[in-house]
């Protein structure tokens, strides 16, 4: 993919984990075929960026080599399945996603009529974390439930597990023995059903309606489907990715810190690889915040790991105002920006008040709203150079939210986030 500022190369991780040595391999790639410049995305993947001309064939092999790729090269689009980044971790959650990924994940690159696929076209496994991304949109979404004594799976299309009352509920449930072969039944009657211009859920969804899908699922998987009722999922708790989190393995902690604005260069990369292997399991998972999280630290090393990554130039404090902001490329690196985007969220953040108070923020280079797969509590829209429209999250409003103020500087943007409500929820 060509960007302004030069190629991309868009690596989808598994689950959102990749070993030390996988980390380090893609550094070392970076800075031989790049610019050396690393951002991890809202997906929990990652992407290089800045690659020189004529080095792309040579970056894919080292990276494939590294064991970055699909099992098969018509694979990698249909590789869009987000979990918790705390899977198997996290002592809140009711069941352990990662077998189930596993398996889901080696079905769509095995089975070739999947392949036809939207690159786009997102599934969502949720085991009841408390650290969880609740707020992006997917074509499919499964949530773990109690059941029977067990473990079932509310799902719903195109949209968000149900928190709020007014929440979209959930379509129905099935038991956990059920959850791949929903998926796969899914899978399988949206391809037959959806035009070649419908590649999204809820594009499908217009000419045919949630009740209809449940009847034809009904057809195919008999009486499996079960009523959803009212259920709702709990609260998740997004700020979780940051700092010290408790894990469900006795004496081990998860730590996390967020790279300023999703941006890593090849040498901060280098050293979480080896601050994993130091102090961790030789492992990273990235998160759907841009953060990456060091799994199984022994409680003992929490603070040191901490303050090493603190050390690398991550931001390890929730307060920061820099970690409550995402912006996007900008003009400096796309031709669409109509912002310096990642220069002037870091000039609005040096003018706000570090403090729980301050909602998430987004600047966004233009309506594309590449940096936030969901809609902020505050999003300030490229205009022109240094001026921004300003938009407060509604919860009926499907764009940036109600405008507030319009052709704002900086300076006037900053003094209006200053004086926004304290009780606005926040969620990058």
């Amino acid at each position: 993919m060509q960007a302004k500022d030069g190629g991309i190369c868009r690596i989808k991780l598994a689950c959102g984990r990749l070993d030390a040595s996988q980390a380090e391999r893609i550094a070392r790639a970076a800075q031989r075929h790049a610019g050396g410049v690393i951002e991890a995305t809202n997906r929990a993947n990652l992407q290089i960026r800045g690659i020189h001309a004529g080095r792309e064939d040579a970056l894919i092999g080292e990276l494939l080599a590294a064991g970055l790729g699909p099992r098969s090269p018509a694979a990698d689009d249909v590789r869009n399945l987000m979990v918790s980044p705390s899977a198997g971790l996290d002592p809140a959650a009711l069941v352990d996603v990662s077998p189930l990924a596993t398996r889901l994940l080696t079905t769509l690159e095995n089975t070739p009529r999947l392949h036809a696929l939207s690159p786009k076209f997102a599934l969502l496994l949720d085991g009841g974390e408390r650290l969880a991304m609740l707020e992006h949109p997917h074509d499919i979404w499964l949530s773990a439930l109690p059941l029977d004594g067990g473990i079932g799976y509310a799902f719903g299309l195109a949209g968000c597990p149900p928190q709020a009352p007014g929440d979209a509920p959930a379509l129905a449930l099935v038991p956990g023995a059920h959850a791949h072969g929903l998926l796969l039944a899914l899978l399988e009657l949206f391809l037959e059903l959806a035009t070649p211009e419908q590649t999204r859920m809820r594009h499908l969804l217009v000419s045919h309606p949630a009740t209809e899908l449940r009847q034809r699922l009904g057809e195919r998987l008999g009486d499996v489907l079960l009523n959803a009722n009212d259920w709702r999922r709990r609260p998740a708790e997004p700020q979780a990715h940051i700092g010290i989190g408790c894990q469900l393995q006795p004496g081990l902690v998860q730590v996390g810190g967020v790279p300023a604005l999703g941006r890593l260069d090849a040498e901060q990369l280098l050293g979480l690889a080896a601050l994993a292997r130091r102090l961790g399991d030789g492992s990273l998972r990235l998160t759907p915040w841009q953060s990456v999280l060091l799994p199984n630290v022994a409680a003992a090393d929490a603070q040191a790991t901490l303050q090493a990554l603190e050390g690398l130039g991550l931001l390890v404090d929730t307060d920061a105002p820099l970690a409550r902001i995402i912006a996007c490329t900008g003009s400096s690196g796309c031709a669409r920006g109509l912002a310096d985007t990642k220069a002037d969220a870091r000039r609005l953040a040096e003018g706000l008040q570090a403090g729980s108070r301050q909602p998430g923020v987004h600047l966004s280079g233009c309506r594309r709203s590449c940096a936030a797969a969901h809609r902020a509590p505050v999003t300030l829209l490229a205009v022109a150079e240094g001026r921004y429209d300003l938009f407060a999250r509604q919860a009926d409003n499907k764009t940036f939210g109600e405008p507030l103020a319009r052709h704002l500087t900086l300076d006037e943007a900053s003094a209006l986030l200053a004086s926004l409500p304290d009780t606005w929820s926040f969620t990058r």
